[in-house]
């Protein structure tokens, strides 16, 4: 009876370990999709799977989704660190009446999304939703025709943002928003070579805007225009940095109201519907202010 039991026991253990070792190997740390591909697909180079969503569950976590050729790949929730890419292909996420991508990931967590092309159909929610994770990553994104936000960071835990090279467009309400859904995290937000164009075509609208008393944005090298409201606002004692940066044909340039502070470097505001500059808004001397609806002077801040 022993020898059966302990039998018994060494059974249960192997079927144990080999259950273990099939669900480590159902996760890929690198993972494909194709235009043609099959969720059922385990979604290996040669056998892809059709969507992100159908890919994220077999790609283990601080993996990579791949896309192989030009095609529509759907929303997606992001639960853990991964690296979303395309390089040279259209990767369409097409969405309507719902968000495009939202992050839910862990608290220090990363996710990087690169070379996406995310359309809303002007019904879409918000293009990127971000609740929980520790660094973001945008980078060469187009997302445009969005009902409610470009990008809309509404974490409750400190973390970072940071989008390079992308372009947000026709947008119902603001570009990129940085405000805490609750709690006052510390959330830093970098933008360079960012396009925000075009927002508050259902509402206001400003192209880059940051609420709260630990939100801290640096924006450089990038173009707003054509936004309703704003083209940037540090509202509720947040602050932003910006430097070399062109802002113009917007409602008006640059805002910071309720203790909110923007500072100001080699940058061209013009050409805005309203003031130029309005709150607490610090130049360094070396701006080109002019040609505005109203023209203020802002403080002049020293160079140390």
């Amino acid at each position: 009876m022993k020898s059966i039991r302990l039998m018994i026991n060494l059974l249960g253990v192997c079927a144990v370990c080999l259950l273990c070792s099939s669900l480590a190997q159902a996760q890929a740390t690198r993972t494909w999709v194709s235009g043609v591909g099959d969720d059922a697909n385990p979604c290996s180079r040669t056998a892809p799977c059709k969507t992100f969503a159908g890919a994220i569950s077999k790609t283990a976590p601080a993996g990579e989704i791949n896309v192989l050729d030009p095609g529509g790949f759907g929303a997606v929730t992001i639960t853990k660190s991964i690296t979303i890419s395309s390089e040279g292909f259209e990767a369409g996420v097409l969405v309507s009446g719902t968000n495009g991508i939202i992050i839910s990931a862990g608290t220090g967590d990363v996710v990087t999304l690169r070379g996406l092309d995310m359309n809303g159909l002007n019904t879409g929610l918000t293009g990127i939703k971000i609740l929980t994770a520790g660094a973001v990553h945008v980078e060469k994104c187009v997302i445009y025709e969005f009902a409610t936000r470009g990008i809309s960071d509404e974490r409750t835990n400190n973390g970072t943002l940071f989008v390079t090279d992308t372009i947000v467009k026709q947008i119902g309400g603001g570009g990129i928003v940085v405000l805490p859904s609750s709690g006052s995290p510390t959330i830093q937000a970098t933008l360079n070579n960012v396009r925000i164009e075009n927002t508050g075509l259902t509402g206001p609208g400003t192209g880059f805007v940051t609420i709260g008393a630990n939100i801290r944005g640096i924006i450089s090298q990038s173009v707003l225009s054509k936004n309703t409201t704003f083209g940037i606002q540090a509202d509720s004692s947040s602050k932003i940095s910006v430097n070399n940066c062109w802002i113009g044909y917007n409602g008006a340039g640059v805002d910071a109201p309720n203790s909110g502070e923007v500072r100001i470097s080699n940058t061209v505001v013009t050409f805005n519907t309203g003031t130029n500059v309005s709150g607490n808004v610090l130049s360094y001397g070396n701006n080109m202010l002019r040609g505005n609806g109203t023209d203020n002077v802002p403080t002049i801040q020293g160079q140390q």
